[in-house]
C-alpha cells in the first residue's frame, strides 16, 4: 500500500454544509484514507494509490458539484 497526498482548490465549498455535502461524497470512495477541507475550499486528501487515483477522487467531487480550481 502506498498513500499519495494531494491539496486540492475547489470551488462549491462556502459553509459547514458544503464540507458535510463534500465529506458524503467522498465517503464511501474506495482507497480514501483520509479528507480534510476548509471553508477556503483548501481539501487535502490521502488515498492509497494503488486502489483509486487523483482524478477519480476529483471526478468524485465534481458529481457532487465541487469543481478543482486551478491555481497560478
Amino acid at each position: 500500500m502506498s498513500i499519495a497526498y494531494e491539496t486540492l482548490h475547489v470551488s462549491g465549498i462556502r459553509c459547514e454544509r458544503c464540507v458535510n455535502r463534500l465529506a458524503a461524497a467522498l465517503r464511501s470512495h474506495e482507497g480514501l484514507e483520509n479528507a480534510n477541507a476548509n471553508l477556503m475550499g483548501q481539501v487535502t486528501l490521502a488515498f492509497d494509490d494503488e486502489k483509486t487515483s487523483r482524478d477519480a477522487l476529483v471526478a468524485a467531487m465534481a458529481k457532487s458539484g465541487f469543481r478543482e480550481l486551478e491555481i497560478h
